[in-house]
């Protein structure tokens, strides 16, 4: 289990990775990549049962299914950098012929991937599906992770899964929501809000953390924990994680337009002077 400092460490040569693969593809999504790179990191190298050596299985492990399949620059990232194959492979992100798909995608077979993602509001479904599968082989320690994004919840079959989950007491799973108010057409609570997405969560059954700043990894790594050990409790746990687009680079902050945005060879050289190289680039 990494230290607070390792982690901050890992993140931001995660950061670093993100843009470097995005500007090398001219192509990709950077803004929700770089908010998420906290948690990613929280999660693969501080709370997460996981095995490098990968099965599609993943008996005896816990699970991690990203659901908002854009932002998969910071998982392979976090894939890599935790041992499923060479960081020289990140390289490759969105090149004919690569394992490193714009979404993550199965026929390709990189390690790590589960489940196609690109259609966004599957994730939990599949999740679920999994969840209950860990329940019929008695794997009572096993915990299955999600990520989704915020304007991913307008989506219909979202809800059904929300409904489903704490009907069937499916308690072995955590899912999350980066909550950073921003999507491709702008503001969340402009182009469909939530309202009190809290009271829902809750109102639908669910045990609901909330994290004021996903960005702070103490506080993320906390959040995890607790999580954690409210599992097996005949409740679904759901984390609502306060996010900042495009964190770490000070011009994408906060700035829905690098939701689907390349940064060119200006942008790309000013961003990396604010994230220092921490592991040594690919």
């Amino acid at each position: 289990m990494a230290s607070v400092e390792e982690l901050k460490n890992i993140a931001s040569q995660v950061r670093r990775d993100i843009i470097r693969m995005v500007n090398g593809a001219n192509s990709g999504h950077p803004g929700g990549s770089l908010g998420c790179t906290d948690f990613m990191v929280a999660l693969y190298f501080n709370q997460m049962n996981h095995n490098k050596n990968f099965t599609m299985d993943g008996l005896g492990e816990d699970l991690f299914f990203l659901s908002n399949g854009h932002i998969c620059p910071v998982w392979y990232s976090v894939l890599a950098h935790s041992g499923y194959y060479e960081t020289s492979e990140l390289a490759t992100f969105r090149k004919l012929n690569s394992r490193m798909q714009g979404h993550p995608a199965t026929a390709e077979h990189l390690p790590g991937i589960r489940c196609a993602a690109g259609s966004l509001g599957q994730g939990l479904s599949v999740a679920i599906g999994a969840a209950l599968a860990k329940k019929l082989n008695k794997e009572d320690k096993s915990i299955v992770y999600t990520l989704h994004g915020d304007g991913e919840f307008q989506e219909g079959q979202i809800w059904e899964a929300l409904m489903f989950a704490p009907h069937h007491k499916v308690d072995n799973i955590i899912s999350t929501i980066d909550y950073n108010n921003k999507q491709i057409d702008g503001d969340v609570d402009k182009v469909l809000s939530h309202r009190d997405l809290k009271a829902k969560l809750r109102e639908f059954g669910w045990d609901v953390i909330e994290v004021l700043d996903g960005n702070n990894m103490e506080a993320v790594t906390a959040a995890l924990a607790d999580a954690k050990s409210r599992t097996g409790k005949g409740v679904p746990v759901f984390i609502m994680m306060h996010t900042v687009m495009g964190k770490g680079v000070d011009f994408m902050e906060n700035q829905h337009q690098w939701h689907g945005t390349a940064p060119n060879a200006e942008q790309t050289a000013a961003a990396l002077a604010q994230l220092p190289e921490t592991l040594g680039d690919y």
